[in-house]
């Protein structure tokens, strides 16, 4: 079993423990019945989508301080449709792999998924801060009045739209680009979904003239999103415009090199994960179970930001050492 499992994974030391031992294997039998029905990889995604955006009318009532035990279930149905969402966002790629289905839509509909959860659950909170704000005014000193709703709604709004558009958004694409980096160095460029923006342009200015306005749209989003990856990455970007230079196709680096850049950055995979759906979920979870989930916003904003900069810094540090290496 464990065995069946691996061979739908991208690989081991990409996988945070819970994902490894818990989530992949549950996932791997959700795919097993996917395959025998003959439900397509991209299919489970969208499901994914719908399921976590679904999530949003559960997370928009108070939950017990406000409204008791039915506030309580309401927040809980909630937590567990965004867990089966995210189960099968994980069981797609599993299935694309245990059925050869791969596509470049799946890959951009995944990238997607996280958005079409996160945007409706954000907005429902801030609905809820809106009804139900009395422990963030009574912490506050604040005086409850229409007035001071109305600004205090506006502000959080706000810190929900630097929290998802900004800080999340930006989180995931690390999160995401550390992954496919760690996997090329791997695996090679077949075991991996690394790609560059200008690969993705011309990809992008060859589609054929009957394709659909969608698959444009996805595939122009795909460009701007790769190239928002290695905006913040100039040193891995150097790194690997010298390993080019150097050997030619990607496939002539040296397992030397490979095994350099392995040992760098397999210690980050931890703090990388951190980055991913299952620290973010659960802190989420906890501040609206707590009733204060405005503060699920604050923390994406300073705590998770904080370690977004860590990851980068250190995994720009030793990519810079060995592109330094590869001028001498």
């Amino acid at each position: 079993m464990k065995e069946e499992v691996a061979s739908t994974l991208k690989s081991s030391e990409t996988e945070d423990w819970l994902d490894y031992h818990v989530i992949r294997p549950f996932c791997y039998l959700w795919a097993k019945l996917f395959a025998r029905l003959g439900v397509h990889p991209n299919t489970v995604t969208i499901m994914s989508m719908f399921i976590g955006a679904a999530s949003c009318i559960f997370f928009a009532h108070g939950c017990f301080h406000y409204e008791g035990g039915e506030g309580l279930i309401y927040n809980i149905i909630g937590i567990l449709l965004l867990m089966l969402a995210d189960i099968f966002d994980c069981t797609d790629g599993q299935l694309a792999r245990m059925t050869g289905k791969k596509s470049k839509l799946g890959r951009i509909l995944d990238g997607l998924a996280g958005y079409a959860w996160y945007i409706p659950i954000y907005a429902a909170l801030v609905y809820r801060f809106y009804w139900n704000h009395d422990i963030e005014f009574d912490l506050l000193g604040i005086y409850n009045t229409p007035e001071a709703t109305t600004i205090a709604t506006i502000i959080v709004f706000l810190l929900a739209f630097v929290s998802g558009a900004i800080c999340l958004a930006g989180q995931q694409r690390t999160a995401d680009y550390y992954i496919q980096c760690h996997l090329f160095f791997l695996k090679g460029e077949k075991g991996s979904e690394l790609d560059n923006s200008v690969q993705q342009q011309e990809i992008y200015d060859n589609l054929p003239a009957d394709a659909s306005k969608l698959e444009r749209t996805f595939q122009k989003s795909y460009v701007a999103y790769t190239k928002l990856q290695e905006k913040k990455t100039p040193q891995f970007q150097r790194m690997m415009a010298l390993l080019r230079k150097k050997y030619g196709d990607t496939e002539n680096i040296p397992a030397s090199v490979r095994e350099d850049f392995r040992k760098h950055s397999l210690p980050l995979m931890k703090y990388n994960g951190l980055l991913t759906f299952n620290f973010r979920s659960a802190y989420m979870f906890l501040f609206c179970l707590l009733d204060v989930p405005v503060m699920a916003f604050l923390f994406e904003i300073i705590a998770m930001t904080l370690i977004e900069r860590c990851v980068i810094r250190r995994h720009e540090s030793f990519c810079a050492e060995i592109a330094d290496g590869l001028e001498k």
